[in-house]
């Protein structure tokens, strides 16, 4: 491996929304390492602080970390092979797959961690080269329900319209669903700053988590019953007079139906469904309310929900009553889980859209894009299935019988994942594109070794809508190519030779003109902008243009420039707890791990700080059950089991468990998650179903 430059490179993490800046320069040090990760504190975002994944991430740069060749399989298994080779089993894979069971039978699966340029050249392969209407991503288990609802109430989804600094100067902020302080801890500065500022924080969560830690009032609803608070909430404040009727009356619509749906939710009954007691309903309805300014943020404990839209739709409801949204200060967010989650759903590798946020539905956004990419309009394949209903599907008479998968690693991630394994088993060609030899991967007929982060340039969006641009600071390691490369050769292979360059700023460039004049309007922005302005805010449609960072102050991106409020009433979970699974399962990450854990797995010092799974309960459960920390449980849902150790702790529900979902094997918790889907987002509800818990030697 050999660097491309003498000199530091200013770039970004891998890792989460947040996109923290960083510098790379070369090392010889001990960890294996090619470059060392220094502090940039001049980027606004993390302002030099990085988190432990951030610090430790040039350690998968290694060739021993990593595939550095591509892998083929015989009937001995997976074996090395030539490049060449490899490209032409999944070409002939995804050719035969077409050519015997339709278009549709190749599908792609992409992933909101890959540049907006990979994601906009993976949505332009599946419809112009395979001509599939099966392309969809991760992304869907992680941002959609947000999307959903900010695109109904705003006309625009972008996760925060407002920079993250914002949130340290509101007055009160209610986080529902969220724990920064283990996902993005460079971001907790806002909030100690918010507090420092004389602003309060309220965190909603059944989990006393690190960032609950932090909070001035930590409320803890039974999980599932999101909906429900926000409702409750709102009756509060609309019984209590605290509307602020001239924001209603000017700039929103629908009030009056979000009213009579809210006034269905009085305190006493929402108790009762939440468990949140009605004097603490009315110390956040009232310190929300009465603040100068509030910001309401959401994350996925609240979103990965079968009702998680209708969930976030109520907290913007909440915004929108009290005059908090479109002014500074204030606004509804959502706090964006993947390294380019933003930017990934806005350019075509969603099953229904077009770059630039365009809707693949819409004659016109199929002309525009059809135009930039040289084919006729007609040609364009429309809305195929979301990313559970296409993985649940696969290898099925009709559906996606050859699949191209590019940096997702569903048999961790997807729920109900035992069955999602077995899917991807009956297909007849599967082809994984990664850095490393992920449990995804391990089932492929072929595996691509492709760059890093750090090995090839392109931009991301992050939380904010900030574009930013990671720079190259090494070439890949020998037998290791591009996505871009990937795509460039499979397209010709496939009869398509023109319109798929491998340089990512001629990428960049036809990503501009297609994303023109939609939504997300990318035009304006340039490589060199980004660089000396760190980041350029969408939508930028022209280059004298400065960006913008907060879209809503004049208008809201509706047609009549009016924010709509949403008529949503509480309903169950998917599933309730019964006498056979009395309790409630709920997952999310920790400290140490990054999403399905392929890569910080593999990391020596984030492994060793967070090595395997555990099943988090109340001292009141574990003495029910006779447990004490460390025994081995058995989890047992209506999908799978799940065995890791105990840990007790006050800080969860004593009718609540909770565990990580970053591992494979055993401990994988997605075995036991519920695949119902939000019938807007097609999200489904990890963040809650009814399970059983035993000890493992008494497990039924």
């Amino acid at each position: 491996m050999t660097t491309t430059t003498t000199s530091a490179v200013d770039t970004h993490c891998p890792y989460c929304a947040l996109q923290c800046g960083m510098r790379l320069a070369r090392t010889g040090g001990p960890d294996g390492a090619p470059v060392d990760v220094l502090e940039r504190p001049a980027f606004p975002v993390n302002r030099g602080a990085l988190c432990g994944k951030g610090r430790t991430a040039a350690q998968l740069l290694a060739p021993g970390a990593r595939l550095t060749a591509p892998l083929v399989r015989d009937a001995g298994g997976l074996r090395e092979a030539t490049w060449e080779e490899a490209l032409d089993r999944v070409a002939a894979g995804l050719a035969d797959a077409g050519r015997r069971h339709g278009r549709d039978a190749a599908g792609v699966f992409g992933g909101g961690g890959l540049t907006n340029e990979k994601a906009y050249l993976l949505g332009k392969f599946a419809r112009v080269v395979l001509r599939t209407a099966n392309i969809d991503y991760n992304g869907r288990f992680c941002m959609s329900s947000a999307a959903a609802a900010l695109k109904a109430a705003f006309g625009l989804d972008r996760g925060l319209p407002f920079p993250l600094a914002d949130v340290a100067r509101a007055k009160c902020v209610l986080l529902v669903g969220g724990n920064p302080a283990e996902t993005m801890p460079p971001a907790v500065r806002y909030l100690r700053e918010l507090k420092e500022n004389g602003g309060r924080l309220i965190v909603v969560d059944p989990r006393r988590t690190r960032t609950a830690d932090l909070a001035d009032l930590h409320v803890q609803p039974v999980p599932g019953t999101d909906l429900a608070l926000a409702l409750g909430l709102l009756h509060l404040i609309i019984a209590d007079g605290l509307l602020d009727e001239a924001f209603i009356a000017s700039r929103t619509t629908g009030f009056e139906q979000a009213r009579a749906a809210a006034m269905a939710h009085w305190p006493e009954r929402v108790e009762r469904l939440t468990g949140v007691p009605v004097p603490v309903l009315r110390d956040v309805a009232g310190q929300f309310a009465r603040a100068a300014t509030g910001i309401v943020l959401t994350a996925r404990g609240a979103e990965q929900h079968s009702k998680g839209t209708d969930t976030v739709a109520a907290w913007i409801n909440l915004c929108l009553a009290t005059g908090k949204a479109g002014r500074p200060g204030s606004g509804f967010g959502c706090l964006t889980g993947q390294g380019n989650g933003q930017g990934g759903r806005e350019h075509g590798q969603k099953a229904d859209q077009l770059p630039g946020y365009r809707s693949l539905t819409d004659p016109a956004a199929r002309a525009h894009v059809a135009a930039v990419w040289g084919v006729d309009p007609d040609t364009l394949p429309g809305p195929g299935r979301s990313a559970y209903e296409m993985l649940d599907g696969l290898g099925r008479p009709g559906e996606v019988r050859a699949l191209l998968l590019m940096g997702s690693n569903p048999v961790v991630s997807a729920p109900n994942a035992a069955h999602v394994t077995a899917r991807l088993r009956e297909l007849d060609f599967l082809a994984v594109s990664d850095v490393v030899l992920s449990e995804t991967a391990e089932l492929a007929d072929v595996v691509l070794p492709v760059a890093q982060w750090a090995e090839e340039t392109g931009t991301v969006t992050n939380l904010e809508g900030r574009v930013l641009l990671r720079e190259a600071a090494l070439a890949p390691p020998e037998g290791v190519r591009t996505d871009l490369y990937v795509l460039h050769e499979l397209a010709a292979r496939l009869g398509v030779r023109r319109g798929f360059p491998e340089d990512p700023r001629e990428v960049f460039e036809e990503l501009r003109a297609a994303s023109s004049g939609g939504p997300a309007d990318y035009a304006g922005i340039t490589y060199e902008r980004v660089r000396a302005e760190d980041g350029v805010f969408w939508p930028c449609p022209a280059e004298d243009h400065p960006g913008t960072p907060r879209p809503f102050l004049d208008r809201f991106e509706t047609p009549d420039g009016r924010a709509r409020f949403a008529a949503v009433s509480h309903r169950p979970a998917a599933e309730e707890p019964d006498a056979d699974y009395p309790l409630r399962l709920t997952t999310g990450r920790v400290l140490a791990q990054y999403q399905s854990g392929a890569q910080t797995r593999r990391v020596p010092e984030l492994a060793q700080a967070a090595p395997a799974p555990f099943v988090e309960l109340h001292p009141r459960l574990a003495e029910r059950l006779g447990v004490t920390d460390g025994d081995r449980l058995t989890l047992t849902t209506r999908r799978g089991r799940a065995t890791a150790p105990a840990r007790i702790t006050r800080g969860i529900r004593p009718d609540t468990v909770f565990v990580p979902f970053h591992w494979p094997g055993l401990g994988r918790a997605n075995s036991l998650t519920n695949p119902a889907l939000d019938p807007v987002s097609r999200m489904p509800e990890f963040k809650v179903c009814a399970v059983r818990v035993e000890r493992a030697e008494d497990a039924r």
